[in-house]
């Protein structure tokens, strides 16, 4: 694994010469194989027991086996030949050197029959909360391989594209007015060619990751969507319901646009949407916070919310204002009442920004529905 945190990007023909080393399937094995060496290579949970000829007769010379199933006899060889094996860890309920991000299905398996309780996001929450109480360190040890292997499947994931992060309040009503209106959003800016990434949790996530699913789809394709989970308009009493709503939109109307959430099992309580296609979910939340908003390099709208959104957009300025990222990008907040009288942050805002190139990457709107535009113009603008 690359391993690369999200502020310390390397050149981009280093970051690729590495990933050109990873084995993350076994078509991609096979073909390196095909090669005569895995040298150098490192192989992320690949199931290698039906290779164990290839393993045999191949240099492992410097390579690099992460939770790859292999028999004993392949594994004693590639030891010997020079590599470095992490052997897999039975009965986790999950994968800490996955070499991919989660999808719903994944995460969500087994809900339709025995409900969210049997599902692996909530297994492996269960996991966390009796493992981060007992200060084992191999349990430490774990959770970091795991962030790390999620982090280097985003930059791999997400490589070339022009990522525009949605973030706001995970309270948001499904039926609400605003829900929709962040669901149309989402859907607005992925047909306008990007890629919609939230915090991959309920309320205005969500929605907004709702929209990017509708977005290949006819325009009433998102007002049926909208009608039909409104039967269970929060994830509170029952996750399962709430759940299962999402999924019956996703029978209904199979392969629908693609988006990121990044969500935490350090907020537990709180569900990852099924409407995002990729997923990358942590155990350290400051890890995600953080991965989330640099990831972002087509701007950022905030929707109305609370602590939560208030911390986002000042994380998200800090780098602005620094430039430790590069040139400020644009930042949209939704709702001049919200961002000016009820949580008055725009004025802070206006006043870091003063006299700095990220003034011109800042734009206060009175509706959803004007963030795509404003969004535009700020991309277009050129900061002083």
């Amino acid at each position: 694994m690359a391993g690369v945190q999200p502020n310390s990007e390397p050149p981009a023909s280093h970051h690729h010469r590495d990933h050109d080393r990873e084995i993350e399937s076994l078509q991609e094995f096979d073909r390196v194989i095909a090669s005569g060496s895995l040298a150098g290579h490192r192989v992320q949970s690949v199931d290698l027991t039906d290779r164990t000829f290839a393993l045999l007769s191949t240099d492992t010379t410097e390579s690099v086996f992460l939770g790859c199933p292999m028999e004993p006899d392949a594994a004693a060889k590639v030891r010997a030949g020079g590599a470095l094996v992490f052997p897999p860890i039975p009965d986790l309920p999950f994968d800490p050197y996955r070499g991919s991000l989660y999808g719903p299905d994944e995460l969500f398996e087994g809900l339709v029959d025995a409900g969210y309780d049997a599902t692996p996001d909530a297994r492996t929450y269960h996991w966390y909360q009796e493992t981060k109480s007992d200060g084992d360190i191999f349990a430490s040890m774990l959770r970091s391989i795991h962030d790390d292997a999620v982090s280097d499947a985003l930059d791999e994931h997400l490589a070339g594209a022009q990522v525009v992060g949605i973030m706001g309040g995970h309270a948001l009503e499904r039926g609400s007015a605003a829900y929709a209106g962040a669901a149309r959003l989402g859907r607005r800016l992925t047909r306008d060619g990007l890629t919609v990434a939230t915090g991959g949790g309920p309320g205005a996530m969500e929605a907004a990751n709702l929209g990017a699913y509708a977005a290949p789809f006819e325009d009433d394709m998102l007002d049926s969507a909208l009608e039909l989970l409104s039967k269970a308009p929060r994830f509170t009493p029952s996750i399962t319901d709430w759940a299962r709503a999402a999924f019956d939109v996703r029978r209904s109307r199979p392969a629908g646009g693609t988006s990121v959430g990044i969500p935490t099992w350090f907020y537990g309580h709180e569900p990852p949407n099924a409407f995002a296609s990729h997923i990358a979910k942590y155990f350290v939340n400051a890890l995600r916070e953080d991965g989330l908003l640099a990831r972002c390099n087509a701007g950022v709208v905030f929707l109305p919310g609370a602590a939560g959104t208030v911390q986002e957009i000042f994380d998200n300025a800090t780098p602005n204002y620094y430039e430790s990222r590069g040139g400020p990008t644009p930042m949209v907040l939704v709702n001049r009442e919200h961002w000016t009288e009820k949580l008055p942050t725009w004025p802070l805002l206006q006043a870091l920004a003063a006299d700095r190139p990220m003034a011109a990457r800042i734009a206060l709107v009175d509706s959803v529905d004007e963030a795509p535009e404003a969004l535009a113009r700020l991309k277009a603008e050129v900061p002083s």
